[in-house]
């Protein structure tokens, strides 16, 4: 595993190909409270790429163009939060979307065990150590723990796609997967405008 740290924006010459693996990290689990500190990404090479942001310096071109290109697929495992956070600090809808939380929902209805920790161990054989899961991702020096827990968040779900997306022809639902992936940026605002815990289609 290779982890390259950088301050407040992507460079422009790197190439992460038609599909990038992408994790963010925050001060909490609330969008509109708590602030975007990384953005991880891989092109599923074994390598991670980590930009962090200092408080309210979110300027970042190089990263929002990357995340805006429709010619390539951002994964994320859990992409309602991270397009939202993403949403809400760089001001940009992420699109198109694959998300491993979904497409694990969708196909391995035989568990409630959708988190990225256990869907690893039993689709790839990989354990992930969680243990900096809660952890200051605000503070200006990050530890080499915390870098490795945030590469470890995208170093393997270009792996998890491609098993998702057998699992997903196999029980014949992956017409609908990608209609829940287009779905997301629309879920994502929803979130981020106060409905996160209302379902409005409901009756």
């Amino acid at each position: 595993m290779s982890v390259t740290l950088h301050k407040g924006d992507l460079p422009d010459n790197i190439d992460f190909g038609d599909a990038v693996a992408v994790d963010s990290e925050t001060m909490g689990l609330n969008p509109q409270r708590d602030r975007l500190c990384l953005v991880q990404l891989s092109a599923g090479d074994g390598t991670a790429h980590i930009v962090q942001f200092a408080p309210d310096t979110y300027n970042a071109p190089n990263l929002s163009k990357l995340m805006t290109r429709e010619d390539v697929t951002k994964i994320f495992h859990f992409a309602r939060f991270d397009v939202a956070i993403m949403k809400k600090y760089l001001n940009i809808n992420c699109t198109p979307v694959y998300c491993t939380k979904i497409a694990s929902r969708l196909c391995r209805t035989y568990t409630d065990r959708h988190g990225l920790k256990e869907v690893c161990r039993e689709m790839l054989g990989v354990h992930l150590d969680k243990q900096q899961q809660s952890s200051n991702w605000g503070a200006e020096d990050l530890t080499q723990d915390q870098l490795a827990y945030a590469a470890s968040d995208v170093l393997y779900l270009h792996k998890l796609k491609e098993k998702m997306d057998q699992q997903l022809a196999q029980v014949g639902r992956a017409s609908l997967a990608k209609q829940c992936f287009d779905f997301l940026p629309t879920r994502a605002q929803l979130d981020l405008d106060g409905w996160g815990h209302e379902d409005i289609f409901h009756h």
